[in-house]
């Protein structure tokens, strides 16, 4: 029997998409030798990353997280969107114990509820709808103070489309008859995952204490200032809610929260300042003891709050399989794709199977990637390297975040630079593959770029 090619290596091209159409097309305006040689010499075809076929609702797009969770898992995955907007359509959601529990707590005690999320109609983190559903819950179920605190898209949505999801909610305010915006905030600072606390603490003192450099009467009125400082929707600073005659929304000993995002990533850091007591990233001005925090979905296992819709586990995920058969495997990405290629990969697992190791190379500190469009890929590619010439690993998945991460700032010349940049560590990853008699498997989660 012939050995098996050894390392065999599956990179993931984050947000690298096909298409013929030129126009606005990164990839196909940029200089990539590398990969026209691959696509020119080697067997292809093209997958869908969006929609059913990765178990999401008909016509929604795909992103990394979903992207990562099916190609770990080897079968299609429902997805959290999925799930909810099910169970909104069937009414179960209106009935969910956890929720409405949460919402009884406020009424008993006579206390506020916070709802908190990302709105907009993107459906990568969250999406408009499940907020309305919670807002029209807590109303209709005699909620007599529900506020929310809005996170503004900006990056899986237009950069300047907010109004018509302010709107939305505002038309939903009006005929319940009852909550209202407490504040607004871009995503940049909200939904920060790179540990830039500042950005966090900006956020947790705009919904603790109502403190912000900027207010308006309502939210519409805060979106127009924000545009006419210059800002887009992922990048509106802390703005309080602030109708005439009364005083900013703060959060108070006993009040309730309910974190409406259903992706992970993101919502982790933004949760913590609220259920940490031992929280030291930042100083926390206000401490409020919180009635209940839920979270819609499982943020982390290591997360003491009630979930509305707890995680469905996996079971035979492509690292466990591997794991079982013995053979090393390693995962490899930067900060901002790290979650991808282990927890998402792994199912939704926090902890490594049985002989996987684990390389983190640092993102670049930069405000936006456009700034540095190779990102950390030069770094992390003399890493794999290492890894392929140290004959330590059977299995090897690796992610390049350029595509997606540079594609998400809008920025083009940027993006084709990030293009290029990868397709040159493609060309040594291959040579160095080659030098071994190894094999690679080039793939992406989703397209963006």
């Amino acid at each position: 029997m012939s050995t098996p090619p050894s390392p065999m290596i599956a990179i993931i091209l984050d947000g690298w998409g096909y298409s013929e159409d030129p126009e606005a097309n990164a990839i196909y305006s940029a200089r990539k030798p590398q990969w026209d040689k691959l696509w020119a010499r080697h067997p292809h075809t093209l997958i869908k990353g969006s929609g059913a076929e990765v178990g999401l609702p008909s016509g929604q797009m795909g992103n990394s997280e979903v992207g990562h969770l099916n190609l770990g898992a080897g079968r299609v995955v429902y997805q959290e969107f999925t799930r909810v907007s099910r169970a909104i359509r069937t009414g179960s959601f209106f009935t969910n114990l956890t929720l409405t529990n949460a919402v009884d707590q406020a009424i008993e005690n006579d206390r506020a509820l916070h709802i908190l999320g990302l709105l907009s109609d993107g459906g990568v983190h969250s999406h408009e709808e499940h907020i309305q559903a919670m807002v029209r819950l807590a109303v209709e179920r005699g909620a007599k103070r529900v506020y929310l605190h809005a996170f503004l898209d900006g990056r899986d949505t237009p950069p300047k489309s907010a109004e018509t999801y302010i709107a939305n909610m505002q038309k939903i305010f009006d005929e319940l008859g009852g909550g209202r915006f407490a504040s607004i905030i871009g995503r940049y600072y909200a939904m920060d995952r790179d540990h830039r606390w500042p950005r966090i603490q900006a956020a947790y003192d705009l919904i603790t204490q109502g403190k912000s450099k900027y207010r308006a009467r309502d939210a519409l009125g805060a979106l127009q200032a924000a545009y006419e400082r210059g800002e887009s929707d992922e990048f509106v600073l802390a703005t309080a809610i602030v109708p005439e005659g009364e005083n900013p929304v703060t959060i108070e000993d006993g009040d309730v929260m309910v974190f409406m995002n259903y992706r992970s990533d993101r919502a982790r850091q933004i949760t913590r300042p609220f259920i940490e007591t031992d929280f030291n990233c930042f100083e926390r001005a206000a401490k409020p003891t919180l009635g209940a925090f839920i979270s819609l979905t499982e943020y982390s296992a290591n997360f003491d709050v009630p979930v509305a819709f707890p995680a469905e586990r996996l079971k035979n995920v492509f690292g466990e399989y591997i794991a079982e058969q013995g053979l090393r495997q390693l995962r490899i990405a930067e900060t901002e794709k790290y979650a991808h290629v282990t927890f998402f990969f792994n199912g939704g697992r926090e902890e490594p199977f049985e002989g996987e190791d684990r390389i983190l190379v640092p993102s670049p500190n930069v405000a936006t990637y456009d700034e540095q469009p190779e990102m950390s890929a030069p770094e992390l590619t003399d890493k794999l390297i290492t890894a392929i010439e140290s004959g330590k690993y059977d299995i090897i998945i690796c992610n390049y975040a350029n595509p997606d991460m540079v594609g998400h700032t809008g920025k083009f010349d940027a993006t084709v630079k990030a293009i290029e940049a990868l397709d040159g560590c493609l060309g040594r990853v291959i040579e160095a593959l080659q030098k071994v008699g190894g094999e690679a498997l080039i793939t992406a989660d989703h397209g963006n770029a």
